[in-house]
């Protein structure tokens, strides 16, 4: 980084944003396979939290790659360098005072680890969205496992690029098992229970 660039800090503090917003700011990290439902029930949360009159956004990952990352492709580094910007735009939301949900495989830890160590501790909630390949390749709402399978994408995650699960997630949620509401619901109970709203 250049040597002229100087940090500005806000004249709002994190903790008076907290107070007028009446609620924490923070990450919810939403990391799984292709099609386990990561954006579904990052939106039914969205939708919970909005109700309660909490401040939230939702970072999706093909929302992003249309605009801030459409200079990426799926490269191992250029995979990095998208989760890279995400984290940093989520710190970004988090300084502001709003609840941040991101709903991106991300699928290296290394990576998950350089988001949560941007951020301060109980800024970062992991959320593995677990769901076995055989689930997600059913539901295959894009087509991509197929075109994974037939050769025509590379480096599809869970195909032919790794995805490593969390190792220490602060919750686990099984799409396979359990409706998109009732994960919501259990994502909306352990915010309670921890007083992050």
């Amino acid at each position: 980084m250049d040597t002229n660039i100087t940090w500005h800090t806000a004249s709002v503090s994190k903790d008076e944003r907290r107070v007028k917003n009446g609620h924490h700011s923070f990450v919810v990290w939403f990391t799984g396979l292709s099609a386990s439902g990561k954006s579904t029930v990052a939106n039914a949360v969205a939708r919970k939290l909005f109700e309660k009159n909490i401040g939230n956004y939702v970072l999706d990952g093909d929302n992003i790659r249309h605009g801030l990352n459409k200079d990426l492709g799926f490269s191992e580094s250029d995979r990095m360098e998208n989760i890279r910007r995400i984290g940093e735009v989520a710190k970004l939301f988090v300084d502001q005072g709003t609840v941040v949900l991101t709903a991106f495989i991300s699928p290296f830890r290394v990576d998950r680890k350089q988001v949560r160590d941007l951020l301060v501790v109980d800024e970062f909630i992991e959320v593995f969205v677990k769901c076995p390949i055989e689930e997600c390749e059913k539901r295959d709402p894009k087509g991509l496992y197929k075109k994974a399978r037939q050769g025509d994408i590379k480096e599809f995650t869970g195909v032919d690029s790794p995805y490593e699960e969390p190792e220490q997630a602060e919750l686990i949620v099984e799409t396979h098992k359990y409706s998109i509401e009732e994960c919501a619901e259990q994502i909306v109970k352990y915010l309670q229970e921890r007083s992050f709203i």
